[in-house]
């Protein structure tokens, strides 16, 4: 099945809808997830909607394309919105998130001690799956506030998509674990009983511990993990109720990939496992499409009639004046020359009006040659360029191999075409550009 006869994903409809609270874009690392994110941003808020983007993206390109220095945890206004609607932008401070839930959900003393716990500080900063958990926090605070009609997510650049999708029963997994409910123990005991049970049936476990982490990192763990004890459940909580907002009809799920094998494969893996896990899955984004105006030609018959003009351009060399000399001088049509008395007794104005005649004959003209340069030069660019336009035929074929094995997987998903462009986005025209071409589809 061709991609022709695959459902288009009708992007302002989809954007038009107030029933969408929620649009995440997801997809394997650099295939423009954040530009598509910021341009579905920018349409939706020019089309009467109150949007805010939350980007996980480091680059920072994000806020370079939409005209703020600088993006940080709190949502900004973005200036230069055509319409009635409104488009706020922000980038995730994993710790800083971090941080506002402890403040949130702890009296300022038990705060305090958490803030300053060298585990929680190292975990709040790069703990493996915090960020994309950090996400998902974020997603929850947002759509909690219920200050804005549309939230678009930009999904954390980490290895696998999935992850996003992982986070929070990670997160649980980790919580619930034993080697966490073991250290909860002695605080849950408390008093003497606790120092008791510490002393007496951790023993084993804290030497061995200590030798392998460090007595001090043990004791950090211990303390991080008293004093987050009564927030751990208030984590797994809100982790479980931002999955079932990601669930929820009002959200879905934008599928972002080039038309590659690995990006395709990794777009199939995640269109798989959003339907094993019951999301809205709204289409896949085809991104960064080649295009050709001279489709007809094909590359076959490009690289041919660049090989004739080659073997032309060849054979016809016109000669230059030392060729002219000598084919006078070989040719077997010449006169033959006369010695006799009488042909050396020519009158000397014959003899100029002859050298000259012979003369004239024998040096090309300067406009002939010319010509001839510029016929050469012009079948020689013309060559290279049908032997690029062949060049981007191949690729244009290599790409609508790739579609087709994807789209004869999934016919059920509906797909939109965004053309490549001739260079990077760097402002709100480009990403304006950009919402035009997706709502099209081309």
């Amino acid at each position: 099945m061709t991609l022709d006869a695959t459902a288009r994903l009708e992007v302002d409809p989809l954007i038009d809808d107030p029933a969408t609270r929620i649009i995440v874009c997801c997809g394997a690392g650099g295939v423009g997830k954040t530009t598509t994110a910021a341009a579905l941003g920018v349409r939706a808020a020019e089309r009467g909607r109150k949007v805010v983007v939350l980007t996980i993206d480091p680059a920072r390109r994000l806020a370079q394309s939409m005209g703020i220095d600088s993006l940080d945890n709190t949502p900004r206004r973005v200036k230069g919105i055509e319409g009635d609607g409104e488009l706020h932008a922000m980038m995730l401070d994993m710790k800083r998130t971090f941080d506002e839930i402890v403040e949130a959900h702890a009296d300022a003393e038990r705060a305090r001690a958490i803030l300053e716990n060298p585990f929680y500080q190292s975990l709040s900063a790069g703990f493996a799956g915090t960020q994309e958990y950090m996400a998902m926090e974020k997603l929850g605070q947002l759509r909690g506030r219920d200050e804005w009609d549309l939230i678009v997510v930009d999904t954390p650049p980490s290895r696998s998509a999935l992850d996003f999708l992982d986070a929070p029963k990670r997160l649980g997994s980790f919580l619930d674990g034993k080697f966490i409910k073991l250290l909860m123990a002695p605080a849950k005991v408390g008093g003497r009983a606790g120092m008791k049970f510490l002393n007496v049936g951790m023993s084993m476990m804290t030497g061995t511990l200590g030798k392998l982490l460090g007595g001090q990192l043990l004791r950090d763990v211990q303390t991080f993990v008293a004093a987050m004890d009564t927030m751990f459940g208030g984590f797994r909580t809100r982790a479980d109720a931002t999955y079932r907002l990601l669930q929820a009809p009002g959200t879905a799920f934008v599928v972002v990939a080039a038309p590659e094998r690995d990006a395709l494969r990794e777009a199939a893996y995640f269109v798989e496992r959003l339907a094993a896990e019951d999301m809205p899955l709204a289409g896949l984004v085809l991104n960064r499409v080649h295009g050709s105006g001279a489709a007809r030609l094909s590359a076959e018959r490009a690289l041919a009639a660049a090989e004739n003009l080659d073997e032309s351009r060849i054979v016809d060399q016109g000669p230059g004046k030392t060729g002219v000399r000598d084919a006078a001088a070989v040719s077997p049509e010449s006169p033959a020359v006369d010695h006799s008395p009488e042909a050396r007794e020519v009158p000397p104005a014959t003899l100029a009006s002859s050298s000259s005649s012979s003369s004239s004959s024998e040096v090309p003209d300067v406009h002939d040659v010319r010509e001839v340069h510029d016929v050469q030069t012009a079948q020689q660019l013309t060559a290279g360029l049908l032997r690029l336009h062949a060049e981007r035929m191949q690729v244009l074929a290599r790409e609508q191999r790739t579609r087709d094995r994807f789209t004869a997987l999934h016919p059920e998903v509906p797909v939109t075409e965004v053309p490549a462009l001739p260079g990077d986005v760097h402002d709100l025209g480009g990403l304006r550009a950009i919402g035009t071409r997706l709502a099209a589809g081309s």
